[in-house]
């Protein structure tokens, strides 16, 4: 019968004020098959201290902190002159931020809430330390003994080069083939300079070499054999034998890091143009309604979501109240969401029942929302006299009426699937649900029900205890004591999801 492989011990030392956010973090640590004994600081004082108690195999540090951040946290761990990996786990780094941060010697960074990369990159670093580790006995026992322990840097992940004063390579250890596609043999008796391109008015790697000695250049160009570009780390040393001078240069490929600070950029500036188009969508103020108290937010989980809400003019003096989400985040869901106000406001005014909107909106967005691409919508027409509401629902999470002692009265339910799944649906209203003084309407997505803590959801039983406690309180204010429990449900992680909240008081 097979077995699992055994766990592998680690001594994670996590600098993150958040409680909860380090167990996730040792939680992600035994899915990827380690054991881990760790421990969490959150102050200089602390960090300081568990570094001087005892050794540590790897360093997991939050971005920001109340009094306390991960670049002043490197510092210390560079000034103890500690070779433990640090690896930055952060919600809200951003490009340039990240590019310091690897500059001034973080070893990694990953984001909160995407942690696919924790373990490789853990992995990596443990390798990383043995070979540096490595490396430094190579350096010492090199200008002692000649060579001797040639077979170090020979099973080293890194290319290690030795030439003469003049440049000319002396020794190659295998992992050049990997970085440069030379075989080690090849290269004796070439110069170095076959494998930096020419860069006109720059240093080459030998100038730069004596020129420092000991200097380590960062995103340095790098020529394979068959003429490719790549991206390097170099390190050089200047080592004296037997009154030659030689030059030792350790290599490391970081091509695929660039690309990825590259697509970080990318992502970031992509996220930027979806939250300027996002903010443009959102009413600018709530709405003044005879009987009624309207108040609405939405807030994010990324720079941009896909949530939506909004107000729209009816036909017969009647208000339309909505609520949407649009799968996915980014600039793809805004100019979505975007296409489908437009759409919205161009049949509403026209149209009687929330059905016949959402029906024709189906129509025009089904078009352009492909593959996995749909909206779910819950629509309300508001009507004055008499008291009352109609509704339809395209997919959407269930709202909420709660009477005046906060009892749930009625709940808004799915009269549809999402737009875009079905072209020629033609979704039906609910039956009318009358108001009286004291009701309240509650509208909102599916990040507030489905906010977690520990694998338990906060749920709509929850969102209805919320209005309860409050129900005497302001439209506006139930909206921001309805936000507030959310987070606070979630103990203060990152938002899984977009939540969005529309409150209707009837007084």
């Amino acid at each position: 019968m097979p077995t699992s492989p055994p766990s592998k011990a680690i001594r994670a030392l996590i600098v993150e004020d958040s409680e909860f956010d380090a167990r996730i973090l040792v939680s992600e640590l035994r899915t990827g098959g380690y054991q881990p004994a760790w421990k969490r600081v959150a102050t200089p004082e602390t960090l300081v201290a568990a570094l001087e108690s005892q050794p540590w195999d790897l360093i997991l540090c939050d971005h920001n902190m109340p009094g306390f951040s991960a670049p002043e946290a490197l510092r210390l761990l560079q000034r103890s002159e500690l070779d433990i990996p640090f690896l930055i786990v952060s919600a809200g780094i951003g490009e340039d931020e990240a590019v310091r941060a690897m500059k001034d010697g973080a070893h990694d960074f990953l984001i909160k809430g995407k942690l696919a990369r924790l373990i490789p990159a853990v992995e990596r670093e443990l390798r990383e330390v043995q070979v540096r580790s490595a490396r430094r006995v190579a350096e010492q026992t090199l200008r002692q003994s000649e060579l001797r322990h040639r077979l170090v840097w020979e099973n080293s992940t890194d290319a290690v080069l030795l030439t003469d004063a003049e440049g000319v390579i002396q020794f190659a250890n295998p992992a050049v083939a990997l970085i440069f596609g030379w075989d080690a043999t090849a290269l004796i008796g070439q110069p170095i300079s076959v494998l930096h391109p020419s860069i006109p008015g720059g240093p080459s790697w030998m100038e730069t070499a004596h020129s420092s000695g000991q200097r380590r250049l960062l995103d340095t160009p790098g020529l394979r054999r068959d003429g490719t570009a790549v991206d390097l780390d170099v390190a050089f040393s200047l080592l004296k034998m037997n009154e030659q001078e030689l030059v030792a240069a350790f290599i490391r490929d970081i091509t695929e890091r660039k690309k990825f600070l590259l697509e970080l950029v990318k992502s970031r500036r992509e996220f930027a143009a979806a939250r300027e188009i996002q903010q443009r969508l959102f009413p600018k103020k709530s709405p003044v309604v005879e009987g009624f108290e309207i108040a609405g937010t939405s807030q994010p989980a990324e720079a941009a979501g896909g949530d939506y809400f909004d107000y729209v003019p009816m036909s017969g003096g009647a208000l339309g109240v909505l609520v949407a989400d649009v799968s996915g985040h980014g600039l793809g869901p805004a100019l979505l969401m975007s296409e489908c106000r437009t759409a919205l406001r161009l049949v509403a005014p026209v149209e009687e029942t929330p059905a016949n909107i959402l029906s024709r909106t189906n129509t025009v967005l089904a078009d352009d929302l492909v593959g996995e691409q749909y909206i779910t919508m819950l629509f309300v027409r508001l009507e004055t006299v008499p008291r009352r509401l109609i509704h339809a629902s395209a997919g959407h999470p269930p709202g909420l009426v709660l009477d005046a002692t906060g009892t749930v009265k009625a709940e808004l339910r799915r009269t549809g699937p999402p737009l875009g799944q079905r072209r020629e649906f033609q979704y039906k209203d609910h039956a009318p649900t009358l108001l009286e003084t004291g009701d309240i309407v509650v509208l909102l997505t599916d990040g507030v029900v489905e906010a977690m803590r520990e694998r338990e959801l906060y749920g709509r039983e929850r969102v209805a205890e919320t209005v309860r406690k409050h129900r005497h309180r302001s439209a506006n204010e139930l909206v921001w004591e309805i936000c507030h429990a959310v987070r606070e449900f979630s103990e203060g992680a990152p938002e899984a999801d977009d939540v969005t909240v529309v409150v209707i008081k009837v007084v």
